[in-house]
């Protein structure tokens, strides 16, 4: 009886499936681990085939490639843009270019081609000679177009449009220098005698070559002096009237014209909107520059005398301006300053090579 229950228990809630184990598990039964066996090497044999060298083909158009590179090279240094794009030049592209299709299709030569395919592509007509264009754009170099009357034309001593026997009539660079330096000394002295300034040199004296109005440097320059500065702000309106008299009347004593105003719209005539934005009001009462100039035409000197005013900066952007310019020169942020220009003045010393070197230019003016 007891080993009916015993297997009833086993049985119940199995509906015919195995029976279930004792606890414990089945005396002298074992798990084995299941280790998958790893599969068994493949051995493969493969043959490498021994590389075989480039062919000569290759070499060539490498070779062809590297040195026509290096000829658009040293065209472009020399400043030859006519001479890349000359019919020899574009020619020898081509042959270049076949060369290095041919190289390309022979299996021993593909890589030394690929290799002058990369070089061609760098270094071709088109590309250098839009960078040797570039180049003569920016030097003004244009020496192989030019033709031997505008290689003559270039050398003109005198410029365009200025009668070489006016340049000979007027001051030299030498006299105007002089006539600046005394005119500077008396202006100088004057407004010391009646105001009490103090000066400072500004900048240096500066000598530009001018163009000659045929593609090349005349013999004539353009003189801009060394300019001189208060050491101490002018503010005051009756102040600076003032101050722009007694410079009117040191100009008129040394054979300039009367001083004129730029910045006053109602003397210059200037548009109104222009003057805001040079002198930051159309109202001289509120403007932060004064401008005034004269000249002792048809001599080539021009002086100016401005006054940079910090009380009338509105919003900041005139003292920024002001101290970015004295970065540069070491001049006063404010104050009264002076300074001659003359525009193809000649010197003393180039007057008789001048003069020769005319001879060569009959009807040039």
């Amino acid at each position: 009886m007891d080993h009916e229950k015993q297997r009833a228990r086993y049985l119940a809630g199995t509906e015919g499936a195995p029976p279930v184990p004792p606890p414990g598990g089945y005396r002298g039964a074992r798990r084995e681990a299941f280790v998958p066996s790893p599969p068994a090497a493949v051995s493969v044999s493969v043959e490498e085939e021994p590389k075989k060298p480039a062919n000569a083909l290759g070499w060539t158009a490498l070779t062809v490639a590297v040195l026509f590179a290096l000829t658009l090279l040293g065209t472009l240094l020399a400043g030859s843009t006519d001479i890349l794009y000359s019919v020899t030049m574009v020619t020898a592209q081509l042959v270049v270019v076949a060369t290095v299709i041919a190289a390309l299709l022979s299996p021993r030569g593909r890589l030394l081609g690929a290799i002058a395919l990369v070089v061609t592509i760098l270094f071709n007509v088109a590309t250098v000679g839009g960078m040797s264009a570039l180049q003569t754009s920016a030097s003004g170099n244009y020496e192989g177009m030019k033709s031997a009357e505008q290689k003559h034309a270039e050398a003109y001593p005198g410029i365009k449009g200025t009668d070489p026997q006016q340049t000979l009539a007027q001051q030299s660079l030498e006299d105007v220098r002089a006539q600046s330096e005394s005119l500077f000394a008396d202006i100088r002295a004057r407004l010391t005698d009646e105001f009490g300034y103090t000066w400072v040199a500004v900048g240096d004296e500066d000598l530009r070559p001018e163009r000659n109005g045929y593609g090349g440097e005349s013999m004539l320059v353009e003189y801009t002096s060394q300019g001189w500065a208060t050491e101490q702000p002018i503010q005051d309106d009756d102040r600076k009237y003032a101050v722009m008299a007694v410079i009117n009347e040191v100009v008129i004593e040394h054979g300039l014209w009367e001083l004129y105003s730029f910045n006053d719209p109602a003397i210059s005539g200037i548009d109104p909107g222009m003057i805001t934005k040079l002198y930051g009001s159309d109202d001289p009462r509120s403007q932060h520059t004064w401008e005034y100039y004269t000249e002792n035409y048809p001599d080539p000197l021009r002086f100016y005398a401005d006054i940079h005013d910090l009380s009338n900066d509105q919003d900041g952007g005139f003292l920024a301006a002001r101290k970015a310019q004295q970065a540069r020169t070491g001049e006063p942020l404010e104050g009264l300053q002076l300074f001659v220009l003359a525009s193809g003045v000649l010197s003393d010393a180039d007057r008789e090579e001048f003069e020769t070197r005319l001879q060569d230019y009959p009807g040039y003016e």
